[in-house]
């Protein structure tokens, strides 16, 4: 195997299992899915070595199946967020003094945790607690935190590496990259199991200490993570797991003085409030709190006139309603010359009318639910306001039903406002807008894309014409900070393409990557002299 700085393997993506018929990965996929859908799990808090139980609780349901209670958790307050700061600052010294091949062998050793026995359980909750069909969880809390868990070793490797190439005659110059001076907050999402994993266990890996609080939706897969990471030794008080209101969180967090940084994935507006909070509060912290947030996207796909109908259409169906929309880089607006709009209209319908929807159970469904009835409700009223707009075309889908799950049909509306409020707003779900412009305006496209919404995620250009892919890579590489080339805007692999976007979309400091390494440490340069002067007179006094 290869091998990088100080002797650590060079990590290779964690291969994706295929769960067809008769493989051993689907067989044991289902029985993991009968076994977490038999029993009614009892959710703990995790703060220090203790499994917190507060006696007030709340029912876990499958989004596809609201009528069946998977698990219940426990609800914190304001003290059990003060006692995870306390547990987390408890832990601190030995955390960030232990040697860093420690902590790298206890992450890597949840990755192989991950790989192996718990690989079945983590997508099984994933599948149940987020509506994600069997492909999607793995591509997400199998493979896709393995690789964040590994490639992150291999990254804090190469950042200790780090040194200055220089010392003068009777001079040591060295780096030492310290952990932060406080603790960190973890504010993680519904959508990516994985994500709600990378964030805290990232900036752990650097030797920080971390309050971690998951989306309410993102529980139950949340609990699976941290008996994996128990498992794996993760030191009691080094990252704590609380179920708490955000806002209540916030008012404990942001108002201490250890408060050292955040590190999220949510919506624009909460990160924008987080961070005006964090303004106002500056003085009482001990040193300026990094801010590190990935929020929301708008994210298009344009098509050129040279572009393959086939390619188009697979971009958009895969980019717009793999799990239902809900991913920050799905692809949300597209942009259709009108020579190629026939040809990719009739085959995204002839293709949508073979989407299969229903429950995670079934394997053989394509198309899951929305995460919750507030989504639904917020979806369900911008696809019914498009169907009675004269103005909107309603090319396949348009319907919803939550009877017995939140359904939203997969639905493609054509407008003919290149700034309608579909093709500005995010809606973080299964509907695709579609702009249809005129062959010769492909140049004044590239302006409407760039200027149509405060995002700037992810983005794709299809086309044969490489002159029109160099102007399109040129003229949008402030509208998008992972842009793909004849491909759907979505499915970013850690080691190959790190993730993140600007604008409203986030700091881009680049998840699945050093850069983001680099925010969970303070670097301190240290000089020592072997042979110091012994007289303040230089020679030119003399």
């Amino acid at each position: 195997m290869l091998k990088g700085f100080f002797n650590v393997p060079v990590p290779q993506n964690e291969a994706v299992l295929n769960y067809a018929p008769g493989s051993p990965e689907r067989a044991s996929l289902k029985a993991a899915l009968d076994e977490a859908r038999s029993l009614q799990t009892d959710i703990p808090m995790y703060i220090g070595d203790k499994e917190v139980r507060s006696g007030k609780t709340a029912h876990i349901r499958p989004p596809h199946d609201h009528k069946h209670i998977l698990a219940t958790y426990h609800e914190g307050d304001k003290s059990h967020v003060t006692a995870a700061i306390d547990a987390a600052l408890t832990a601190k010294a030995d955390w960030e003094n232990l040697p860093w091949e420690q902590r790298a062998a206890i992450f890597l050793k949840a990755a192989d945790l991950l790989a192996g026995p718990y690989r079945a359980k983590v997508n099984a909750a994933t599948m149940l607690g987020q509506s994600k069909n069997a492909y999607q969880a793995e591509i997400d809390s199998a493979c896709e935190l393995i690789d964040f868990l590994r490639f992150n070793v291999h990254y804090m490797s190469q950042i200790y590496g780090q040194q200055p190439p220089i010392s003068g005659k009777g001079v040591w110059n060295r780096v030492e990259q310290r952990p932060l001076e406080g603790f960190v907050f973890a504010l993680t999402p519904f959508n990516f199991t994985a994500i709600a994993g990378n964030l805290p266990s990232s900036a752990a890996l650097m030797g920080n200490v971390v309050v971690w609080k998951p989306a309410n939706t993102q529980i139950y897969a949340a609990n699976v993570l941290m008996q994996v990471f128990r498992e794996a030794g993760v030191p009691p008080g080094v990252i704590n797991l609380v179920y708490v209101d955000g806002p209540l969180a916030g008012e404990v967090i942001f108002n201490h003085p250890d408060f050292a940084g955040i590190h999220f994935t949510g919506s624009t507006g909460v990160f924008q409030n987080i961070w005006k909070t964090i303004g106002t509060n500056i003085h009482k912290y001990k040193t300026y709190p990094r801010i590190v947030g990935e929020t929301g996207g708008k994210d298009f796909v344009l098509a050129h006139p040279s572009a393959d109908a086939d390619v188009v259409n697979t971009a958009l169906l895969r980019g717009a309603f793999e799990y239902q929309g809900q991913k920050c880089s799905a692809a949300s607006r597209a942009y259709i010359p009108v020579s190629l709009w026939p040809a990719v209209k009739e085959k995204m319908q002839r293709d949508m009318a073979s989407f299969k929807m229903g429950p995670v159970e079934d394997f053989g469904n394509f198309i899951n639910a929305v995460i919750d009835e507030k989504s639904f409700d917020k979806l369900a009223k911008y696809i019914d306001a498009a169907k009675a707009d004269k103005n909107v075309e309603v090319v396949a889908g348009g319907k919803h039903d939550k009877n017995d799950g939140w359904f939203v049909e997969p639905t493609v509306i054509k407008v003919n406002d290149p700034y309608y409020v579909t093709m500005c707003e995010e809606l973080f779900g299964p509907v695709l807008s579609v702009y249809v412009y005129e062959d010769s305006k492909f140049d004044e496209v590239l302006d409407i894309i760039d200027k149509t919404s405060i995002y700037a995620l992810t983005g794709a250009v299809i086309s044969q014409d490489r002159y029109a892919i160099a102007e399109a890579t040129h003229r949008l590489r402030n509208a998008a900070g992972n842009f793909y080339i004849n491909d759907k805007p979505t499915g970013a692999v850690v080691g190959q393409q790190p993730f993140g976007g600007a604008r409203g979309s986030g700091t881009n400091d680049k998840a699945g990557s050093m850069i983001n390494l680099l925010r969970w440490v303070s670097p301190r340069t240290i000089k020592e002299t072997f042979d110091p002067p012994k007289d303040y007179r230089y020679p030119f006094l003399g």
